[in-house]
């Protein structure tokens, strides 16, 4: 999200803020005393699609209307 947001084109990945959530979670649990290696192996459910139109104009690049209906936000 944040380099779309910086000037890129478009980005798609998981939800950073909730991954940073998760890995607290971890850290406490590790420092109450769980060994790492007993902690399960989790993986995002959350997966955003940022596109930045600005700057695709700026390129001479159209986004199709399907990727734009699908995009989860887009920067005008």
């Amino acid at each position: 999200r944040e380099a779309v947001e910086d000037g890129g084109l478009a980005s798609y990945g998981g939800d950073t803020y909730f991954t940073w959530r998760r890995a607290a979670h971890f850290v406490n649990r590790i420092l109450a005393g769980a060994k790492p290696g007993d902690l399960p192996v989790e993986k995002s459910d959350r997966y955003w699609l940022m596109l930045n139109a600005r700057r695709a104009r700026a390129l001479g690049i159209s986004i199709p209307t399907a990727l734009r209906q699908r995009a989860d936000e887009v920067i005008d």
